[in-house]
């Protein structure tokens, strides 16, 4: 898939009390959105930084055809992305995109469960909007420390059934997603999972011993997105593979968890 350079301009950014945004972008010159896949992520400069010569990398949350606008859900974790979360209608960011693989949607799983947790929630709504668009219905399973991590819920109702977990029982059942029943006694035929690597690395224990696929998005820490700096290295099966370019997602047989 052709990576673009693109100039973008700020339509809307949405704060909430966890130090996360939901911002809203469209081409400043108008042109159509590339093509994107669930999964995929963008990096974005930050020119108004003093120490964000380092592009941000940001999962794609979703992407709305009908206004040409691509939407990220930011987690305030330093300055760049303080930066993003901060945003007003009308600034302007340089994005490359789009970055990395995608989750695959042509499995034939029909009762999919997608997981995310934290920030891990983002690629999850359009993997299963993209999902519910090819006829299957997921089902998601939502954790966060407390209900305000959770506060995005209502958009992913839209393709599918919700169900959360809260660490201090503030939303849901309370404790870690491996404590809800969906993933207790799993009912599904695949697994997408993205958050904290322990989270995903106990998904990984459920899903080998049910026998069920399973696909993650990694979250190593990246700067260039394009494979050159080699910051976010995976050492898999295969060996050591670019997270920025060979992933994010790989299938749970690729990884050595």
């Amino acid at each position: 898939m052709k990576k673009q350079l693109i100039d973008f301009r700020t339509l809307s950014c949405l704060r909430f009390p966890n130090r996360t945004a939901l911002l809203t972008l469209t081409p400043a010159d108008g042109r159509t959105l590339p093509a994107m896949l669930p999964g995929q992520f963008v990096n974005i400069r930050i020119d108004t930084g003093k120490d964000t010569f380092l592009r941000r990398p940001i999962s794609i949350y979703d992407v709305d055809r009908s206004s040409n606008s691509l939407i990220l859900y930011v987690k305030e974790a330093g300055e760049g992305t303080g930066i993003l979360c901060a945003s007003r209608e009308g600034d302007r960011y340089n994005i490359l995109l789009p970055l990395g693989n995608g989750f695959p949607t042509d499995t034939g799983a029909r009762k999919p469960l997608l997981v995310g947790g934290g920030v891990g929630i983002a690629p999850m709504l359009y993997l299963g909007k993209k999902l519910k668009e090819k006829g299957v219905e997921p089902r998601f399973l939502l954790g966060g420390a407390a209900q305000t991590d959770l506060l995005l819920a209502d958009h992913f109702s839209l393709y599918g059934r919700v169900d959360l977990t809260t660490a201090d029982g503030s939303a849901g059942v309370k404790g870690f997603v491996t404590d809800h029943s969906s993933l207790q006694n799993p009912d599904c035929d695949a697994i997408f999972c993205c958050g904290p690597t322990p989270m995903m690395k106990a998904v990984v224990e459920v899903a080998r011993r049910h026998g069920i696929d399973c696909w993650f998005s990694l979250e190593n820490l990246m700067a260039c997105g394009l494979g050159a700096c080699l910051c976010c290295v995976e050492d898999t099966k295969t060996g050591h593979r670019c997270v920025c370019t060979d992933g994010p997602v790989f299938n749970i047989n690729d990884l050595k968890w």
